[in-house]
């Protein structure tokens, strides 16, 4: 395997970004509902993947502030996915369990994004 000349996989915030959406979409393919609620299940499924691709994006772009911002937009899409698996918890789709884990991951991810911006500054 060649090594690609993408700096943000290097980001160990990308890979762990990446590893949560992977594990978002695996929770959507278990729910405990019916397909009348696709709408809230597609949108699960967006704004966890959005997490890494905004963190990659704006390691893409040209400029210390381009990248701030879209950090900040990850940390945006992150949690909206919070959001939705609370929605997801109260409706009884998801266990307290599948809930607290996917919370302890994305409040390292977010921590971690803070972090970055903070080290760009």
């Amino acid at each position: 395997m060649h090594k690609r000349d993408f700096g943000f996989k290097e980001l160990l915030v990308w890979q762990k970004a990446l590893d949560f959406a992977d594990e978002m979409i695996a929770l959507t393919e278990k729910l405990n509902s019916d397909t009348k609620h696709y709408r809230l299940v597609e949108q699960l499924e967006s704004s966890a993947a959005s997490v890494a691709q905004n963190i990659a994006e704006g390691k893409g772009r040209n400029s210390k502030k381009e990248f701030i911002h879209f950090l900040y937009i990850a940390r945006g899409s992150l949690y909206e996915t919070i959001t939705i698996i609370n929605i997801f918890h109260r409706r009884q789709w998801i266990s307290y369990e599948e809930l607290g884990n996917a919370e302890l991951k994305a409040f390292e991810i977010a921590s971690m994004i803070k972090g970055l911006i903070n080290s760009i500054k």
